[in-house]
């Protein structure tokens, strides 16, 4: 086994409480990313990594493989790390239990950029192109090296574009968001399990985990895509989600 995506899938969100399980179309919202992830032609095996036994019994119920964790794990990714031993794969991807609205192709272009072993962690990035997406901490800023490597993530505006307005930043400098999508080596969730990696300051200040592996020296390569992130972490999110896969059914049908 080489290549793995794993689903972290909290149930107890504290903004959307039992989103996972929630109803789009007929199936809960983490069978949707379930099915989105199989469409990927690099991924090998999919489990969904959990907390909660009910989410536990449906994804079991139409044949998908899961795993329980300790509930007080503090990250989807620290969820994954706690079975990486349970987990026989070089490269092992972290797809967020709340996007079903994931691109197969997406996940493909991470996949690929992390079999070349330059970074130690690959994530994709998109381009920003209204100042209201620059000024919203929800959307989190990275940039980038010349080599496409992250240099920083923040939720604040970066870099600070000197001597023009703040509204005409997306203008002048190409700004770059973050997609919540993690493929790691192996090596990487191993340091974690084996408690190498510890929080670092700066995501004690951004609230942004992958500042940690910034300051402890792993290397983040970044892929680009014209995909935004859309996942659901409001009712708001939820009932746009749901008439985007409505929408998204009835084309293919």
């Amino acid at each position: 086994m080489l290549i793995i995506t794993a689903i972290p899938a909290r149930y107890h969100s504290q903004r959307l409480p039992g989103k996972i399980l929630a109803d789009i179309s007929g199936k809960p919202l983490i069978r949707h990313v379930y099915e989105a992830v199989r469409k990927s032609k690099n991924t090998e095996k999919i489990f969904v990594v959990t907390d909660n036994a009910k989410v536990f019994k449906e994804v079991e119920s139409w044949g998908g493989a899961c795993f329980m964790t300790d509930p007080a794990l503090p990250s989807g990714t620290a969820r994954i790390a706690s079975v990486v031993d349970q987990l026989d794969a070089e490269y092992i991807v972290n797809v967020q239990g709340d996007m079903p609205l994931i691109q197969p192709d997406l996940l493909d272009d991470v996949i690929l950029r992390l079999m070349e072993g330059i970074a130690d962690i690959v994530t994709p990035v998109w381009p920003i192109k209204t100042a209201q997406q620059l000024s919203d901490p929800g959307t989190v800023k990275v940039v980038r090296s010349e080599n496409g490597n992250a240099l920083y993530f923040s939720r604040s505006p970066i870099p600070f574009v000197r001597d023009y307005k703040t509204e005409d930043w997306p203008q002048i400098h190409q700004f770059w968001g973050h997609y919540g999508i993690y493929g790691y080596q192996r090596h990487v969730l191993e340091d974690i399990a084996g408690g190498k990696l510890k929080t670092g300051k700066l995501e004690q200040a951004e609230k942004l985990e992958q500042l940690s592996f910034l300051e402890a020296g792993y290397t983040i390569g970044t892929v680009e895509t014209l995909y935004d992130e859309i996942p659901v972490d409001t009712p708001e999110e939820l009932e746009m989600v749901r008439k985007l896969m409505a929408e998204k059914i009835k084309n293919e049908e």
